[in-house]
């Protein structure tokens, strides 16, 4: 097998054919090679028809293997019927990349001419792009290979996205927008190459400031979520997820072949990541022009200033809810905002210029704001009145915001009529960040600073194969499982995997017997509970095979025989192994049970979760989870950011809990599954976490195993 080339000569090809060249305007295969000459790129261009003849002055070729230069591109526009053809000869002449326009594969069910095309291009050293894709753009040869619009400015974004259309809308978006793009990707059905391919070139490219992503599904997780890591120390990731919804995940899929995924997955694992992940296509582009044309902040002090309180309120809730920190020395506010700020105002934050502000207010406001090194970002909100003059406040914004050349993030919303609205747009003509919407503007603010955090405070993450478990112990329980023919483990050997990674689980044992349980129970000590043992009865309680709070010999006696009754009338052909003999503990509050687990994700792999436990556990859904491997700071993260995290701070009289406890168990979960490819799911419910420094216990463990071996690629 040929090895992989250069992806340098992807984005900055020097040669190009286009295999389906047209001579009529209206086919694909024209518009592309007119895009790619009037584009100005600078390499040699070689339309493909096997006509032969001239196709907007050049000559084209029959075929590609008539085209005596190297290709690093070619670009394939032809009938899904006589692609694969069309590729061999692509391949056979050493072509480096082919982009698949063409569309009729995977995503309308034909999985099988999708994977041979791409297994050919493989073994002869090609990479492909598609198929169902609309091309790419690429700034730096100035390389136009697209059906889309021609008005795309280079910048400093660069743009992947999965969908073809879209992809073609948003090219046309980012003009109107004034937004400069370093390349754009359409992926298709990621056949190939896909998103991490061009991240794996993209964190490192100088000519790229920012990336922003549409995605509807993910092949290779585990691949993305360690780019994405990487990505996101370096520059703002920005990423639009569709398939949120029930009905919106199986869209995605019918539409691209490929699987979705849970949606609070994919959240909590970007989150992780450090990626921005933005509600609407709009959002994205405004997030990108802002941090595009902003520097980065020197700290985290920001200050509102308003001349309506309402506005100023609706600043503050949208600076919560996109984690943007309000500046709150008071001492300090009053120094800088008193000469501005009438007897009637407020000099908290947000500050309050009251109603009769007027243009000179504005004006001292926003100077002062701007030279004072205590104050790090600023949200100037303006509502139309008799004093707001929008036409003079967009001249002097323009003359202030233009001359000072702020080096601190600034961003401008103001509400009111007609003027306001024009006052807007000339604000934004000027490429000054000005919004009608309170929140359009915060979120911009909100993208910079998540950013900023993702870049000043990264993490490396817990190497699994430090951390000390038994794996020995725990390939001997799963052997004995699947040579029994089991996808499942028993209650007694997930606690022996438990106890193998060394998390703490009630001390218990196997009886065969009546006698033996009865030694059992001696050895643990007075009171214990007993739960049947059949690989059959998997809802012991229901088959009344769990009797709790045994206080003797006697009690044991009669419990064991009730449960043998029990379980025999349930399932009378059920083979029984016995009964397990377990501690019984005191009773437990709430406020210290909780769920800990570990699942085999289909897109990103090894993955760990966190939420409130006990019975109430699917009807609360207060559950985060995170890719792992990652550090215990991450693992803390999660824990916090769940409503129940509370409770094991101690709430109404409770004492703290060991937190440190549930992150070593929570390590160890995911170490497992890293460890172990025949696990694919492990679930603690209840983990109950004792007092600060007592540790954590493992009350009831489900783990499931693998159908087949064949869990990693």
């Amino acid at each position: 097998m040929t090895g992989k080339p250069d992806i340098k000569y992807l984005f900055e090809p020097r040669t190009v054919a286009v295999i389906g060249a047209s001579h009529n305007p209206e086919k694909i295969g024209y518009k592309i090679v007119e895009n790619i000459l009037a584009c100005g790129y600078g390499g040699n261009v070689y339309p493909i028809n096997p006509e032969g003849g001239e196709i907007l002055g050049i000559s084209a070729y029959k075929s590609v293997a008539d085209v005596k230069e190297d290709i690093d591109v070619a670009v394939i526009t032809i009938p899904a019927k006589s692609v694969y053809e069309a590729v061999r000869s692509c391949a056979d002449k050493g072509v480096k990349f082919s982009l698949v326009i063409s569309s009729g594969f995977s995503e309308i069910g034909d999985v099988e001419s999708e994977k041979k095309i791409v297994s050919y291009a493989r073994e002869h050293g090609m990479r492909i792009i598609g198929p169902n894709i609309f091309g790419m753009y690429g700034a730096k040869a100035s390389f136009n290979a697209t059906f889309g619009t021609r008005d795309v400015l280079p910048g400093d974004v660069a743009i992947i996205t999965q969908s073809g259309a879209l992809g073609i809308s948003l090219m046309g978006r980012t003009a109107v927008d004034k937004l400069g793009l370093s390349s754009m990707f359409s992926l298709g059905n990621k056949s190939d190459i896909d998103e991490s391919d061009l991240l794996e070139y993209l964190i490192d490219d100088p000519e790229t400031k920012i990336i922003m992503m549409y995605i509807e599904g993910i092949k290779q997780g585990e691949r993305l979520v360690s780019l994405l890591r990487k990505a996101a120390k370096k520059k703002p990731v920005i990423v639009i997820k569709a398939g949120r919804s029930r009905r919106g995940a199986i869209a995605a899929a019918s539409h691209t072949g490929a699987l979705a995924g849970a949606d609070n997955v994919f959240s909590d694992i970007m989150k992780q990541c450090g990626v921005i992940r933005a509600e609407s296509i709009q959002e994205a582009l405004d997030w990108c022009k802002y941090i595009s044309e902003t520097r980065q902040p020197n700290g985290e002090n920001t200050v509102i200033l308003t001349n309506g309180g309402g506005m100023g309120v609706m600043a503050a809730d949208a600076c919560e809810k996109y984690s943007v920190n309000l500046f709150d020395d008071q001492e300090t506010l009053k120094k800088i905002f008193a000469p501005v700020v009438p007897a009637f105002g407020s000099m908290k934050n947000p500050v309050d210029l009251t109603g009769q502000a007027t243009l000179e207010n504005y004006k001292t406001a926003i100077e002062a704001a701007l030279q004072n090194k205590d104050i790090h970002s600023i949200i100037c909100l303006g509502c139309e009145t008799a004093f707001f003059d929008a036409g003079k406040i967009s001249e002097m914004i323009k003359k202030t915001y233009l001359e000072a050349r702020p080096d601190k993030p600034v961003v401008f919303s103001f509400f009111g009529g007609a003027r306001i609205e024009e006052c807007i747009k000339e604000l934004k003509d000027a490429n000054i960040p000005a919004f009608s919407d309170v929140y359009e503007s915060v979120s911009c603010m909100g993208a910079l600073y998540a950013s900023y955090r993702n870049t000043k405070y990264a993490v490396e993450s817990t190497d699994p194969q430090k951390i000390k478990i038994d794996d020995k112990a725990i390939e001997s329980v799963i052997k004995k499982a699947l040579d029994d023919g089991r996808q499942f483990l028993m209650p007694y050997e997930g606690e022996a995997v438990m106890a193998a990674a060394g998390i703490r689980v009630p001390r218990n044992y196997i009886a065969a017997t009546i006698e033996d349980a009865v030694k059992c129970a001696e050895k643990i000590g007075y009171p214990v509970v007993l739960k049947i043992v059949s690989r059959d009865i998997i809802h012991k309680s229901d088959a009344g095979g769990v009797i709790v709070n045994l206080e003797n010999e006697n009690e044991l006696m009669d419990a064991y025989q009730a449960i043998m009754f029990n379980a025999k009338k349930y399932k009378p052909d059920a083979h029984i192994e016995g009964v397990q003999v377990s501690e019984m503990l005191a009773k437990l509050t709430k406020d210290a049970e909780v769920i800990a687990g570990a699942i085999r994700d289909k897109s990103f792999g090894p993955v760990v979760m966190y939420g409130l436990g006990g019975i109430y556990v699917e009807v609360m859904n207060d559950v985060s989870f995170r890719s792992y491997p990652m550090a215990k700071q991450e693992i803390l993260d999660m824990i916090n950011e769940t409503r129940s995290s509370k409770l094991l701070a101690g709430v109404r009289g409770s004492s703290r809990k060991d937190v440190s406890a549930v992150i070593d168990t929570l390590a160890k979960l995911g170490t497992i599954l890293v460890r172990h490819d025949d696990i694919t799911d492990i679930e603690v419910n209840p983990l109950v976490v004792y007092d600060e420094n007592k540790g954590a216990l493992a009350l009831d463990v489900r783990i499931l195993l693998a159908k087949s071996k064949e869990v990693k690629k």
